[in-house]
């Protein structure tokens, strides 16, 4: 069971970009009844395995913008820092859920507005380059991350749809860099904290790491509209998601 979710998850992740942390953590507290800050851990530790594992794939492909995505991180490193410590500061239960609804939210919204445009009739297939934008949108990014795992893919992949001009395979393999490198910044320190359970991890993992080659294969074939409606469909779901776990 645990292999077949980390292999679902981790095909998503390869084919959109987005998943790893917002989906695995829920699944983890309500299948497993693991404890939430294990569950935020164990999500992150698995994303920076998984990304870790296709990263050089997208390299090889050219499928990462590497001035996006130093100025994602210039940004996204600082606000995963800044979300840990806000734990660390302040009762991370307390806010968890108002945080989840607004991400949620915002994430819906934006999927929805990006899939009417892209099954519009002359809808553009890329948005318009916004740079000075990245760094201070990417930094809320990380901070979200840093403080319950969710959010780097969706919404890193909603920024870089609408304020950047890359394809949507560039969107994809930019996003999952950009979300490798917060996954290892935020699951570091949760693993230093001992919030992980090595049991289920190494489950996920195991089913992931093929997982996320075949997700990985299926986005450099698919032409691009159809997986830009395909992308936002996930958004989508994926927003309305995360508001439910909000009133969970």
């Amino acid at each position: 069971m645990t292999f077949l979710i980390g292999f679902v998850v981790a095909v998503a992740v390869g084919l959109t970009g987005v998943g790893a942390g917002s989906i695995t953590a829920p699944v983890l507290i309500l299948l497993f009844g693991i404890s939430p800050a294990d569950a935020v851990g164990t999500a992150l530790v698995y994303a920076a395995a998984i990304k870790l594992a296709v990263a050089p794939v997208y390299f090889w492909r050219k499928q990462v913008s590497l001035r996006v995505l130093t100025l994602l991180c210039a940004g996204g490193v600082p606000g995963v820092l800044a979300g840990v410590a806000l734990i660390d500061a302040l009762d991370g239960k307390r806010y968890e859920n108002r945080l989840l609804m607004l991400v949620g939210a915002t994430v819906a919204v934006m999927a929805l507005f990006s899939l009417y445009r892209a099954m519009a009739k002359h809808a553009p297939t890329v948005g318009r380059d916004r740079p000075a934008w990245l760094p201070w949108i990417a930094a809320g990014i990380g901070a979200e991350v840093g403080f319950s795992s969710a959010g780097t893919g969706a919404l890193g992949s909603l920024v870089l749809l609408h304020l950047t001009s890359l394809e949507p395979a560039q969107v994809i393999g930019t996003s999952i860099l950009f979300g490798l490198i917060l996954s290892v910044v935020g699951g570091g320190f949760h693993l230093s904290a001992g919030h992980y359970n090595g049991a289920i991890l190494w489950q996920l993992m195991a089913g992931g790491l093929v997982g996320v080659f075949v997700g990985a294969n299926l986005s450099a074939v698919l032409p691009a509209r159809p997986l830009r409606i395909a992308l936002s469909v996930c958004l989508s779901g994926l927003g309305l998601q995360l508001c439910w776990k909000a009133f969970a």
